[in-house]
């Protein structure tokens, strides 16, 4: 071990990966060495260095912009498997069913990957008629409540990013596809909180999502149901978002606190 020292003291060297990872984590958006070091304060060589054996890794992956650096996919999957552990899993059921009885929909937790929304959590409706869209899928952000609900929280730079490296396919006649189109549907989300799917992904479904946010208030998840068109319109799914922004609250509470007593009254 060495001597080298950052803002609050010496660092072990041990330490100095998990609290560039931790950095990372606050961060939000994809940040740079330097930014990072702001706060660690260790030598210039040594700060690049460790993030260049966290890309090597796969707990960091390298931005667009190539400078900045965001979660890789080991640092993710670790994200998702602390969030999907037993007792915290069986805590979220709680809620979830909850609101899935008071709506009568499918509910769903999903988790912002890379490029997609990934369905980490969910109830079924006991609908016979019913949209399947099980754990484990993976949605675009684009064109889903969720992932809608995801890209509202970005800066307007990395949404311009987003938008000019990504291919905007058209999945229905409603699916938004042009880039102007996009950043005032996601100035109109940020705004207003919520985000809808008005048949944009699939035909003669409905869904609305709110963030399910971190200690910061940021958006950590995002808590969505979705619907058959026979059952819901856009109105009806608004009658709802008081429960799910209550729900939403509840799920963040549990994951922050470690409190898995939920009340499912």
């Amino acid at each position: 071990m060495d001597n080298e020292a950052g803002k609050t003291g010496a660092i072990p060297s041990n330490l100095r990966l998990l609290l560039v990872i931790e950095q990372v984590a606050r961060a939000g958006a994809p940040i740079t060495p330097t930014a990072a070091n702001a706060v660690l304060g260790l030598p210039k060589p040594t700060i690049h260095r460790l993030f260049q054996t966290l890309e090597q890794e796969g707990f960091l992956q390298r931005d667009i912009d190539g400078r900045s650096y965001a979660p890789g996919p080991r640092l993710r999957e670790l994200a998702g498997g602390v969030l999907s552990s037993p007792r915290i899993r069986a805590a979220r059921q709680v809620v979830l069913r909850k609101l899935s009885r008071e709506i009568g929909e499918t509910c769903n937790i999903a988790l912002p990957d890379r490029d997609v929304m990934v369905y980490v959590e969910r109830v079924e409706t006991e609908w016979p008629l019913r949209i399947q869209l099980p754990i484990g899928t993976r949605v675009p952000f684009y064109c889903t409540a969720s992932g809608k609900m995801y890209l509202s929280t970005l800066a307007p730079n990395h949404l311009d990013k987003f938008l000019a490296a990504s291919r905007l396919d058209a999945h229905t006649p409603n699916t938004l596809t042009e880039p102007a189109a996009l950043k005032q549907e996601m100035a109109d989300v940020r705004a207003q909180g919520y985000a809808l799917d008005n048949e944009e992904f699939m035909l003669d479904m409905i869904a609305i999502a709110v963030p399910i946010a971190d200690s910061n208030g940021r958006l950590m998840a995002t808590l969505s149901f979705h619907a058959p068109t026979q059952r819901f319109d856009a109105d009806r799914a608004l009658s709802y978002l008081s429960a799910l922004r209550d729900a939403a609250v509840a799920l963040s509470e549990l994951t922050m606190t470690g409190n898995t007593d939920p009340d499912p009254a």
